[in-house]
């Protein structure tokens, strides 16, 4: 958290007032997507003539802010490229060789353009309709094949957060497999600095000892449940630890190792030698280092583990044909069913990033990431010769791309380091570390000992690799056809065409999914990401070279307090979960401050979102559900009940606002008053927040913290399932509780928790995203793009609601920004269900709604503001068309057997086909309306078997034969 004071920092104000669409932002009429005309005709249908009259009668009046957010007029989409540009080149790029798990890469090019840049594979969202993200699980199987075979594991996740997390994540998986009772662990000292703060965050709010000490000198005297080891360590150092996954075994403790996958090309495996759980990061797989991120992390581990694995697993299954076809494995383990029993609470993963570190490995293939591995250790290995041939005390023992060597004064030779524009790790105050990386060339390695020795002297020849027979690998990787195929970039560019024509995003249509406001992510917003200002800094260098982000970042901060109402905001957490987390840690650590520690009890209604009670159940929390009534609303009769007789021991409520269910409820500040007239504090879930910004701060009508998903409301793309964003922002009594980081103490708050995420601030890079939204839009046009976004809702509502059932709505009749179609009524009538529905749209070239959430046998719409009336039409038009066959089916035109909805979605292999059999036309199958004929989105599967996926998990890449 940085100083959260007015910044005026390229808020380049008009002289003109600004109207709606009147203002110096022409991005305004480009981001939302009804013109003046449409608003008019919609206003019209749904009875009102102004919008200030329709929105007086959805939002309660007694939260509206009287206080207009002073975040500057707006301006154009090249001025904030201009000026954005001046303020990111007083960064200063150097040469960075901090290592600590970040490392510079080279991001090959026909991956930084066709899939960074690629809205394809940018604004997809999470693959839970399988069979419109058959290319994105395909790249992410091709992950989970990576990391399976570099580790030497059996099975690995789809990507998590952080390398941080990643290693917290295991503890906790390894805490609840173990099968002694101890609730201690030991991590090494050779992790990474940022490893072991969150280690300590994540394990002291939930009650579990960690003891920080060399595992070789560990005695088991204590019970362990579990050993984090470094395999590198921080240092560089290779240790041999077979003997120490003997002793775990022997003990009843879990061997959990974190390392790095690069050196994996030349290491022999942890899988090998006895780990049950491999972590790591595969940021330097071609993933710019982005100030810290998002990167995606990787857990890998043995097949019997895999149902207490977090995070989400690509799993092979087949369709209704009996081809392959990937899904999501495992759905069970998720948060909305589990709740305050899951064992994670992550919701989300690093999608983007994590196909890019695959399809790096499709690119290199096995021998491509060893030549790149053998010339990494080779500079390292001559930088080591030489400064020992120069008198220097190197770190004795194998290194893979570390060198820690002595100095008289490690600051002297930092400062020389920097003249250079090098940057060194300080270790102590006589010694540092130098680790090498794939842009390292040897004329810079020359520098390196000039820098250090102060002599001009030629490099050594580095001797052939002498690491132990142990340690070197012999066993295969990457021998799957897919990682030796596309090595050209010819092959590379159609591979990656191939799977992206398998996928429906934003590029086809409207994701019209209710709590995930898939809106536009503009592309002058995505434009700085790949600056090398940007994107090639590394997330521990001195603050002196990072002025550009500090600036950016405080603003974002005060503007985010201006537009929420809060005192001040943390852009830590790395996605909606993780805030969630850091808040109830802040909360937990007020309550303690004011010796009432005994706080452990968490409110939560029954409507809201599983990460809420995950989230509570990690921080310690003991989780108590309190009703809804009828309409979706918080049962106030209940809460006071519960509120009171939980006084002494109540920590907070977690409430979604506007609710889950899609309404404002109007006794939001009554229901604040409960909680704070019983001893707790209010945890406002802003997964909803895009129904509140410009119009109500919440930091002004009750609640004390509150997450704001960057990802949703302000425009950070949602890649198909991460990068994610979570800051909080919270009341002037927690400010001082907010995360700090090890790296940046000088901007840590005054009793701040310790990190909760790996990075001081998160996923940097793509903060600009959220932060030319805001800077662009305006104070005029984020009011705007709320009203608009509820507008939207209330149309689709108005025109689908004689068709299917809107099962809430508020006290006007009105919904906020999304609304449940009820789907029941046709499942009892006609044996038609939610999901032939849901499948039924995919041949309509649509996304399905979010579905049976948070209503089983629902559809959840959300528009938002960026869609334009033809597009709403559009889809109404189609869901009104699936209604009238789902008549025909009840009027037994079509049998229940045989109709375009329960054999849906239909691939262009099936309208094609000379064995046609069904009682429907080949048209009535693929072009049920005019214009499809236009523009035809085709399913490259028929509707995924989940029951068999379950049955048969298979969760790497299949023989070849299986994709012919």
């Amino acid at each position: 958290m940085l100083n959260s004071q007015n910044s005026s920092f390229l808020n380049k104000t008009a002289t003109k007032e600004n109207t709606a669409m009147n203002t110096d932002s022409e991005f305004i009429q480009r981001h939302i997507g009804p013109k003046e005309s449409d608003v008019k005709e919609m206003l019209k249908d749904l009875g009102y003539e102004k919008m200030s009259d329709f929105i007086s009668q959805v939002i309660p009046q007694n939260i509206v802010s009287k206080n207009v957010p002073k975040i500057g007029n707006g301006i154009s989409e090249y001025q904030i490229l201009q000026n954005l540009k001046k303020t990111m080149t007083k960064n200063r790029v150097f040469k960075t060789f901090l290592g600590m798990g970040f490392h510079d890469t080279i991001t090959p090019t026909v991956i930084q353009r066709n899939v960074l840049e690629n809205p394809v594979w940018y604004t997809a969202y999470t693959p839970y309709q399988a069979e419109i993200a058959q290319g994105r699980l395909e790249a992410l199987l091709n992950f989970q094949t990576m990391v399976t075979d570099l580790t030497g594991m059996e099975i690995s996740n789809a990507s998590l957060l952080d390398e941080g997390t990643a290693a917290a994540e295991a503890v906790n998986m390894a805490h609840s497999l173990s099968k002694n009772k101890s609730s201690c662990f030991v991590a090494s000292p050779g992790l990474h600095p940022h490893v072991i703060e969150v280690l300590k965050t994540r394990t002291e709010s939930m009650g579990i000892k960690m003891i920080l000490v060399e595992p070789e000198n560990f005695d088991f005297s204590e019970p362990v449940f579990a050993m984090v080891i470094s395999y590198p360590n921080t240092l560089g150092e290779i240790k041999d630890y077979r003997k120490l996954s003997e002793n775990c075994k022997e003990k009843g403790a879990l061997l959990v190792v974190d390392t790095d996958l690069l050196a994996l090309t030349m290491l022999t495996p942890p899988g090998e030698w006895g780990a049950d759980i491999v972590v790591g990061n595969t940021q330097r797989f071609g993933v710019p280092l982005g100030y810290g991120g998002p990167h995606a992390a990787f857990m890998a581990t043995k097949d019997a583990f895999k149902r207490s694995m977090p995070g989400r697993l690509i799993g092979v299954s087949v369709d209704s044909k009996g081809k392959k076809a990937l899904r999501l494995a495992l759905q069970t383990r998720e948060q909305h069913i589990r709740r305050e029993k899951a064992t994670s609470n992550i919701c989300t993963a690093q999608v983007l990033l994590a196909n890019m570190a695959s399809f790096y490995a499709v690119y290199h293939g096995p021998k491509g990431l060893q030549d790149i591995a053998i010339r990494v250790h080779t500079l390292a290995a001559s930088l080591a010769q030489t400064l020992t041939t120069q008198g220097y005390k190197v770190l004795k023992g194998s290194f893979f791309d570390t060198v820690t060597v002595e100095v008289p004064s490690s600051t002297l030779t930092k400062e020389e380091a920097e003249k250079q524009e090098f940057n060194f790790r300080i270790v102590d105050q006589r010694t540092i570390s130098i680790s090498i990386n794939e842009t390292t060339t040897a004329e810079e390695v020359q520098q390196i000992v000039q820098v250090i020795t102060g002599n001009n002297v030629n490099l050594e020849k580095a001797a052939k690799l002498n690491w132990p027979d142990w340690s070197i690998r012999t066993s295969p990787y990457l021998q799957h056809p897919v990682f030796n195929l596309h090595h050209s970039e010819t092959e590379l560019l159609r591979y990656i065409h191939i799977l992206q024509n398998k996928d429906l995003t934003l590029t086809h249509s409207m994701i019209p999914l209710g709590s995930c406001t898939m809106k536009l992510n503009a592309t002058t917003e995505l434009v700085p990401v790949s600056w090398p200002e940007v994107n090639k800094i590394h997330p521990m260098a001195p603050l002196t070279q990072t002025k550009g982000y500090v600036e950016m970042i405080k603003d974002l901060e005060y503007k985010l307090c201006e537009l929420t109402g809060f005192a001040a905001v943390s852009l830590q957490p790395n996605a909606g979960s993780q805030g969630e987390y850091a808040g109830l840690l802040a909360i937990r650590k007020y309550h303690a401050s004011r010796n009432q520690s005994q706080r452990n009890i968490c409110l939560i209604p029954s409507s809201a979102h599983g990460t809420n009670p995950a989230s509570a159940a990690m921080a310690s929390m003991k989780v108590v559900v309190t009703a809804c009534d009828s309409e979706g609303n918080v049962d106030l009769n209940d809460l006071k009940e519960k509120a009171l007789l939980h006084k002494d021991q109540l920590s907070c409520l977690m409430i979604t606002y506007p609710s889950t269910h899609g309404v404002f409820e109007a006794s939001i500040v009554e229901i604040c008053k409960i909680i704070h007239d019983n001893g707790g504090q209010v945890y406002m879930d802003g997964a909803n927040f895009n129904a509140l910004v410009g119009i109500c701060r919440p930091g002004e009508f009750g609640p004390d913290v509150m997450h704001m998903n960057l990802h949703k409301t302000f425009s950070i793309p949602h890649g198909g399932g991460g990068p994610g964003v979570g800051p909080i922002g919270v009341a002037a009594h927690l400010k001082d509780f907010l995360p700090g980081h090890i790296s940046t103490p000088e901007h840590n708050p005054k009793n701040a928790i310790t990190a909760t995420t790996s990075a001081p601030w998160g996923s940097a890079s793509i903060l600009p995203i959220s932060w030319s939204y805001i800077t662009m839009m305006g104070t005029v046009g984020i009011k705007y793009a709320t009203e608009v976004a509820i507008l939207n809702a209330n149309y689709i509502a108005k025109k689908l609601s004689p068709y299917y059932p809107v099962l809430y709505k508020g006290t006007s009749n009105l919904v906020a920004h999304e609304c449940i179609l009820d789907t029941r009524p046709i499942k009892t009538a006609t044996g038609i269900d939610v999901t032939d529905i849901a499948k039924r749209l995919i041949d309509y070239g649509f996304h399905a709604p979010t579905m049976s959430f948070p209503v089983p046998g629902t559809l959840m719409v959300e528009p938002t503001e960026s869609e334009s009336k033809a597009e709403l039409d559009r889809f109404i038009e189609a869901m009104i068309q699936i209604k009238k066959e789902i008549d025909m089916v009840g009027n037994k035109t079509w049998s229940l057997e045989d109709n375009p909805l329960v054999n849906s979605p239909h691939t262009l292999l099936d309208v094609s086909t000379s064995d046609w059999k069904h009682s429907y036309t080949r048209e009535q199958a693929a072009y049920p309306l005019l214009w499809l004929r236009q523009n035809k989105f085709w399913a490259s599967v028929n509707r995924v078997d989940n029951a068999y996926g379950d049955k048969n998990i298979m969760c790497s890449c299949p023989p070849l034969e299986s994709y012919q």
